[in-house]
């Protein structure tokens, strides 16, 4: 690995200031082998060769084997817990390694049946393992809790352990016996088996029907003309063909999407009911010790707090000059902007933005900026998207598509964030308190997309680019907390009708969709109707039900810590970054919702999303400002 070259926040506020004067664009090729090579990510700090992974991959399945030779033990003493958990250790930073190295290889060419076959061969071990050691935990539970505590309490050692063991037994009364685990991981095969029946309907075997455009052209309604037209088409009339024709695909067979979705809520309630749930929703967050009050209470409270949605909805009709304002209108932006922002650009400020967090903050962003830990460009085969991926004991990897636009620069700001929560968490945890949880992964992502959207706000002065930098920020909001709270309001919904054994038929989830919809949008956008069959295009629904509301919780608290961070004292501050900081450092260490109120963000009161609704107030009356001052053309 090549030495982390470091440089003051000085010098990066400079780099960050100097414009695109010697900045480049992205490569003009979509061939691997040609783009330059500090844009990939460099996969040897992982394994240097194939050779040695296929060793690995060996010693994995040897270490595997030896873990079945506690079974029957562990009731002997705190000696064979220790022991137990810490092969588990060994086990698991072995599997990231053996497990990432062809996964991220398979990510960047997902052509290559070589990558997907030596995914393949750890997807399998995998599985097996999992099966064979269904008997952990019920055996585990034969050790009476005040015995496990006084081991705990008597054996320092297992002090990494303890969160995880208290875990087991306080979802006791959730795990079945030996027999019950083991049927419920054979039913793994099966239980997957719906949600690859959406995606290939939805996605391998779908056919997409052609449009007109007013141009003259026809053109195919494939999922990225869509995406792309309700974008970039200025005509509304074409926004209308692309979306009608678009739409089709699932109005057509809108009962087989019902019929699928059906086994969806009732896989669910099998699985809350065999383990003893109340509910399909207090089986999904129970996980996480997250009461069904909070998702409750954010559904509540973004309802009531939608009308700066609407607000911003009305303003958009308006300046659009639309006689009627459909929900594929919300995405073209308000002016068409011109503006790249080139990865040699985007780079320093997005170091600079982070200058709250410190200089060591801003040196480990840096070193992933310059050690190719990022798979930057687009390439034939690549994998849609963006994501960052940890590997224990390395350092995480992130992958782009960048394409020199706004929104490519905040999501490297995104990722970034996912990546320095991972490394903070990595180098203060030990391996087994080392992975958080989805219900805080986003928080340090959004918040560092608050302070990039502040850094470009306060260095730029064009005035419709200040708009689009708004408009960029409101819309995430809308997105990213408003829609996905919407969805979970639908699938909350769509599950307690078959707790009470309602029938699920497209007509029930068509309704309890548009009341959602209604619910967050009211008069501010018209002919609702055309989007009862929005659901069965929504893939979260599908293949990770009780998913969504996660952002918008991660949202809130980032939106919080955000507000917190940039007002009050100095001292203030500072006070509130270094409860962040360890709230990043802290891992799974403890239930995510103690970790967010030791940090200043509780969710048992509605605060966290008031301070969401305060933040897209403000800044739709940002906006509102911005377009009025604007100079008459």
């Amino acid at each position: 690995m090549r030495k982390a070259i470091t440089l003051t926040c000085v010098a990066l506020t400079v780099l960050a200031m100097a414009g695109n004067a010697f900045a480049t664009a992205k490569p003009d090729t979509r061939i691997r082998a040609e783009i330059p090579e500090q844009f990939t990510w460099d996969l040897s700090d992982i394994y240097p060769n194939w050779e040695a992974w296929e060793k690995d991959l060996a010693v994995l399945q040897e270490l595997m084997d030896q873990y079945q030779g506690f079974k029957g033990t562990l009731a002997e003493g705190p000696d064979r817990i220790l022991a137990a958990s810490k092969l588990s250790d060994e086990l698991g930073q072995l599997a990231y390694r053996v497990y990432r190295y062809p996964a991220l290889q398979q990510q960047q060419d997902t052509s290559d049946n070589t990558f997907r076959a030596r995914l393949g061969q750890v997807q399998v071990a995998f599985v097996k393992f999992n099966q064979a050691t269904a008997w952990f935990t019920p055996e585990l539970l034969t050790i009476p809790e005040e015995t496990m505590q006084r081991w705990l309490d008597e054996t320092p050692e297992l002090a990494p352990y303890r969160f995880g063991l208290e875990e087991t037994y306080r979802q006791q009364k959730h795990v079945l016996d030996e027999a019950g685990e083991q049927l419920m991981a054979y039913s793994g095969g099966f239980t997957s088996t719906p949600g690859d029946t959406y995606n290939s309907l939805a996605n391998a075997d779908v056919q997409f029907p052609e449009f007109s455009h007013s141009n003259g052209e026809e053109l195919t309604a494939s999922h990225a003309a869509y995406n792309s037209g309700i974008r970039s088409y200025r005509n509304q009339a074409d926004r209308e063909a692309v979306f009608k024709a678009h739409f089709t695909v699932w109005d057509d067979f809108v009962n087989t999407y019902a019929s699928i979705y059906n086994s969806i809520l009732q896989r669910d309630w099998f699985q809350a009911q065999a383990r003893s749930y109340d509910s399909t929703v207090e089986g999904a967050l129970d996980g996480n010790n997250i009461p069904v009050a909070v998702l409750e209470n954010l559904i509540e409270t973004a309802k009531a707090g939608a009308e700066p949605l609407q607000r911003y909805n009305r303003i958009r009709k308006e300046f659009l000059g639309l006689e009627r304002y459909r929900y594929f209108d919300s995405y073209i932006p308000l002016h068409q902007v011109d503006w790249p922002f080139h990865y040699d650009d985007a780079q320093p400020m997005v170091v600079a933005a982070v200058a709250h967090f410190g200089s060591e903050y801003q040196n480990t962003v840096q070193r992933a900026l310059n050690e190719r830990w990022i798979d930057v460009y687009e390439n034939e085969g690549k994998r849609a998207g963006a994501f960052s991926a940890g590997v224990y004991g390395v350092h995480p990897y992130m992958l782009l598509n960048y394409a020199d636009t706004m929104n490519d620069a905040f999501t490297l700001a995104h990722e970034m964030g996912h990546t320095m929560h991972t490394v903070l968490s990595a180098e203060n945890q030990p391996f087994a308190t080392s992975s958080y949880t989805i219900f805080v992964a986003e928080v340090a992502s959004m918040t560092n997309e608050a302070f990039f959207l502040d850094h470009l706000l306060a260095t730029e002065k064009d005035p419709e680019r200040r708009i689009a930098l708004l408009e960029h920020a409101i819309n995430d909001i809308a997105q990213g907390f408003y829609r996905q709270t919407m969805f979970a309001d639908y699938e909350l919904k769509a599950h307690r009708a078959v707790e009470q054994g309602q029938p699920i038929t497209s007509e029930l989830l068509q309704k309890l969709y548009l009341e959602s919809l209604n619910d967050f949008f009211g008069d501010s956008l018209d002919d609702q109707e055309w989007y009862k069959n929005t659901w069965a295009r929504v893939s979260h629904f599908f293949n990770s039900p009780y998913y969504v509301y996660q952002y918008a919780t991660s949202k809130s608290a980032a939106s919080l810590f955000h507000q917190q961070m940039i007002t009050g004292t100095e001292a203030e501050r500072q006070a509130v970054i270094d409860r962040y900081l360890d709230l990043l450092k802290s891992g799974g260490n403890d239930h995510p919702m103690e970790q967010l109120k030791k940090a200043g963000v509780d969710f048992t009161t509605p605060a966290p999303i008031e301070a969401m609704v305060a933040t897209m107030n403000r800044l739709v009356t940002q906006l509102e400002k911005e377009l009025q001052a604007m100079p008459v053309s």
